[in-house]
């Protein structure tokens, strides 16, 4: 396995590339998704609109927090600031639950007092764009994460594909509507997509308070670790006390290391010869 620094070498878009590339395709798929509500007035394809203005606010949170990430240690933060991305990844995953909420409102509301949806193929043909946007921006920004190994940019790309998915549902509820004349499909499918981003959002906020708690950085690579501690371990040297810890992009290591002393002994009345 190839070091961090060396991967990156070799993919060289700096971490705040993704993160730009990801409010592009925020700004972009807001306009595509509430036209395509404005064209239906479906409460499915309201709920996708309000979610794509969820990934523009979390974009801008992601790029305060690898900006903040990237800046050396200095004496106020002499570990740096590599936790910001865990608060952006936080922030992220309670955004989400905000907008499943919010969707969860309309769609309730819109189930006890149910409109009329206009059927056409623009509508649809708008939401559909604006999901293959986000698709290829989550593939992209996916591979980054790996790369640069940020949870703030697997954050963002995971929660596109989960916009992607929920898009999708929202299409789906829309042609069933569409072809059994049942209205209250439209709230039902809203109400699934809350449901569906909530546990999205949940498991951002879950990894987040991980990392902030600093969780080891897991078995396998504490195997790794002690594996090579044992080549250096003999009669002189040991150690001990191995605990590690994930900040962000770095990992920390620290352990106890004890040498041995080798006293020699010398003959009563006779001194060390000094060299």
């Amino acid at each position: 396995m190839s070091p961090p620094h060396d991967r990156a070498m070799q993919y060289p878009q700096d971490p705040l590339t993704f993160i730009r590339v990801s409010i592009a395709a925020a700004i972009a798929t807001i306009g595509l998704k509430f036209g395509a509500y404005g064209l239906t007035h479906s409460v499915g394809l309201l709920s996708d609109a309000i979610e794509a203005f969820v990934n523009l606010a979390a974009a801008l949170g992601a790029l305060w927090a690898l900006t903040a990430a990237a800046r050396p240690p200095d004496e106020r933060y002499p570990f740096g600031q590599a936790k910001a991305e865990y608060f952006s990844s936080g922030f992220e995953g309670a955004l989400i639950i905000v907008a499943a909420a919010a969707i969860a409102y309309v769609a309730v509301e819109r189930l006890l007092h149910p409109a009329a949806i206009s059927f056409g193929i623009a509508g649809p043909l708008l939401s559909g764009i604006a999901s293959a946007i986000n698709l290829g921006a989550a593939l992209w920004i996916l591979k980054g994460a790996r790369t640069h190994q940020s949870i703030t940019l697997e954050a963002d790309a995971k929660h596109l594909l989960a916009d992607v998915w929920t898009s999708l549902g929202v299409l789906a509820g829309f042609v069933m509507v569409a072809v059994t004349g049942l209205t209250w499909l439209d709230s039902v499918v809203a109400l699934g997509v809350a449901l569906h981003i909530t546990f999205t959002g949940w498991k951002l906020v879950q990894r987040s308070a991980s990392g902030l708690l600093d969780e080891a950085l897991g078995p396998h690579t504490e195997s790794a670790i002690k594996q090579v501690l044992d080549r250096h371990r003999s009669k002189k040297v040991d150690f001990h006390a191995l605990r590690t810890r994930r900040s962000g992009q770095r990992a920390f290591v620290s352990l106890h290391m004890v040498c041995a002393v080798i006293r020699r002994r010398f003959p009563v009345g006779a001194s060390p010869t000094r060299r």
